[in-house]
């Protein structure tokens, strides 16, 4: 049987093996395996788009290892399989990754309907992975009806899982100080609900930054991100899994009001074109960088940029002229 056949096959262990080796080819870099990988893709694409897909989003140490744990093992309960893509940070230096995510959700990954995939961004903007928007459509086509993506904490950038989810959440501190810094990040504005992690710790603080966040929420509704939800603020507490409940109410409703209003259906058509045209810019960086001429003047030239010798978009230029050329 194919890879795609066992893919879409029965729930077991050579589905998750298969789900593991097909994730695995399309990170790949070599050639003939984006070959194998975009003809993978295209057979499993029917099987896909099934689930409901779950951005998460937030600083480091707000808790959302724990919350998507708590998260997972409660949506099992109620007759669903999760799979969850979590996205490490890799370093600029080495480019390694811990990839600690299946430590850290211990219970939900001995779990017979959970999946859980760790990935390097590998200096991705955005805080998630070149391939989770692929590595999404395998999970679907293997039959999990929620899929989770929780991404890196790295502020300013994590906002590209906007704009591959059918739902955008963001994590917060209750004591984080000043919450409305995160709207000058332009993260808050994206955000469709709002989490108060931790909030048994401070009870007041959780109250008083709720109040903050929903004064917050209220301009941009009152501006018209949406037509059909506003923006909600829950203050819960994922270790002892009090809020899951009143959280998951929420998602089920902004399902179901952007569902019915057709907006989920077009925001995944904007979300696939959205995504063609990064693949086309991130293949013709590429393709610029192997160019024969590129590769000849960059070294020197970009010598002459840090040394201070050359303006960088006289360099800039010189490159884009020799790969004209």
């Amino acid at each position: 049987m194919s890879l795609a056949g066992v893919i879409v096959g029965q729930p077991g262990a050579a589905q998750r093996r298969a789900i593991a080796k097909a994730i695995t080819l399309l990170e790949s870099t070599r050639a003939d395996h984006r070959t194998q990988a975009d003809a993978l893709l295209t057979e499993l694409l029917p099987h896909s788009g099934r689930s409901f897909r779950l951005g998460i989003s937030g600083v480091p140490g707000v808790g959302k290892s724990t919350f998507i744990e708590s998260l997972g093992l409660g949506l099992i309960e109620k007759g669903h399989r999760v799979a969850v893509l979590a996205v490490d940070p890799s370093s600029s230096l080495s480019g390694g990754s811990i990839l600690g995510d299946k430590t850290r959700m211990e219970r939900l990954s001995v779990e017979e309907n959970a999946y859980i995939r760790p990935s390097p961004s590998g200096g991705t903007l955005g805080g998630v992975a070149e391939k989770t928007r692929e590595a999404m459509l395998v999970c679907e086509a293997a039959g999990y009806d929620i899929v989770i993506v929780e991404t890196v904490g790295v502020g300013q950038s994590e906002t590209a899982v906007a704009g591959m989810t059918d739902m955008f959440v963001l994590m917060q501190l209750p004591n984080a100080g000043d919450d409305l810094q995160a709207i000058k990040k332009g993260v808050m504005e994206l955000a469709d609900l709002v989490v108060i992690n931790k909030a048994d710790l401070d009870p007041d603080a959780a109250t008083r930054a709720q109040a903050q966040i929903t004064s917050a929420l209220r301009i941009f509704t009152q501006h018209g991100r949406v037509r059909d939800w506003k923006p909600q603020v829950l203050q819960l507490s994922a270790l002892t899994a009090k809020g899951l409940d009143s959280f998951w109410q929420a998602v089920s409703a902004y399902r179901e009001a952007r569902a019915a209003s057709g907006a989920l259906a077009e925001r995944r058509r904007h979300q696939a074109i959205a995504w063609m045209w990064e693949r086309i810019e991130a293949g013709l960086k590429n393709d610029f960088r192997e160019h024969p001429a590129v590769r000849e003047l960059l070294p020197r030239l970009a010598q002459e940029v840090d040394d201070g010798r050359l303006p960088a978009s006289t360099a800039a230029r010189q490159l884009l002229d020799a790969r004209r050329n």
